[in-house]
């Protein structure tokens, strides 16, 4: 008796677990039916990301590689040579220094972030070797060699070029390089220098 009640009761046990596993894939099989509507929960994990873009503006060529690279061609105190950009000669030739610019954009892009307040800076990272060239900026068109001014070298003081800028919009700035009267030896020939940007957003 009770041997046979034990093994109605397994029965009986063993069915429900039939039948509860047949349940849980309810939603992917029916019979007698003509419909069924299974569910796909879609997972993701969100990041925020960010991205600086430079783009050539109306003068000298941009162009990206590992990084970006900019030629102003030859270029010399007296502003003599033409540069691939805009040139203004020294004020006083031979005491004051000439100027070679271009205008460039910049694009920030960014995405998921908690607030879109944000600042663009840059500086001088690695300057040029010869003593007669500096980096000059402005952040308007320049109407004349005193509107572009030293960009900083150093990391810890960078020059703001944009407060608060749109993602995805175009900013329009302005690079140059600044040929003082110097002379001496080692002053001619190539060189070049590095500019450094940074945008943060907080």
């Amino acid at each position: 008796m009770f041997k046979r009640l034990a093994i109605c009761l397994l029965a009986f046990v063993t069915a429900g677990f039939i039948l509860e596993g047949t349940s849980a894939f309810a939603s992917t099989s029916a019979a007698n039916t003509n419909t069924i509507s299974p569910n796909l929960v879609v997972n993701v994990t969100v990041q925020k990301a960010i991205s600086l873009t430079l783009a050539s503006g109306a003068g000298c060529t941009v162009t990206p590689a590992s990084d970006y690279s900019i030629n102003f061609g030859t270029v010399d105190a007296l502003a003599i040579n033409n540069g691939c950009g805009n040139k203004f000669a020294p004020t006083t030739p031979g005491t004051t220094s000439a100027a070679y610019y271009t205008d460039y954009q910049l694009i920030p892009v960014f995405t998921s972030q908690s607030v879109s307040t944000n600042t663009l800076t840059a500086y001088v990272s690695s300057t040029f070797a010869k003593a007669n060239l500096s980096i000059v900026q402005s952040t308007s068109s320049p109407a004349s060699i005193g509107a572009l001014s030293a960009l900083s070298t150093s990391s810890s003081a960078q020059t703001t070029l944009a407060t608060n800028a749109t993602s995805g919009a175009a900013l329009t700035r302005y690079i140059g390089v600044s040929v003082a009267p110097t002379n001496g030896t080692g002053l001619t020939g190539a060189d070049s220098a590095t500019i450094t940007y940074t945008l943060t957003v907080n």
